[in-house]
């Protein structure tokens, strides 16, 4: 009962109604010990697989921006019309693996020292992060 306690104060302080449908999203969310990245489609599979939920694709949409837009989540783009959610919110990279689609962290001490060599006038760098794509080194394989 403890965690659902949380999980309506945090739906509450994300500006959101805590509805069933939300609670049920944040149990699959933050009722976990390892970081989770997801697509919004990933995330309604999952609730759907896992909890046996069947929850509106538009519910869960408006439910993860508003956690992004309150920090609970960070946004990752991949590209222009693919973006995954991260529930660890902490400046870090990612490594995107094209052939699996996954994105998998990477540990600051996995990357030299980034040096920003100009900066845009009037701003202060607030944080970088990598996004480093790989994929099957076929050229190797005969």
């Amino acid at each position: 009962m403890t965690k659902n306690c949380n999980f309506i104060d945090k739906l509450r302080e994300a500006g959101l109604r805590p509805t069933k449908q939300r609670v049920k999203i944040c149990e699959v969310l933050f009722n976990r010990e390892k970081t989770f990245h997801f697509t919004i489609n990933d995330l309604a599979k999952k609730i759907s697989d896992d909890l046996n939920e069947k929850i509106s694709l538009a519910t869960v949409y408006n439910t993860v921006h508003h956690f992004e837009k309150k920090g609970y989540l960070k946004e990752i783009a991949i590209n222009s019309d693919k973006s995954y959610f991260d529930t660890n919110t902490s400046a870090h990279h990612h490594f995107y693996d094209e052939d699996t689609h996954e994105l998998i962290d990477c540990h600051q001490n996995d990357i030299d020292s980034i040096n920003i060599k100009n900066n845009v006038t009037g701003k202060k760098v607030k944080s970088v992060e990598v996004l480093i794509k790989v994929a099957s080194d076929n050229q190797n394989q005969n």
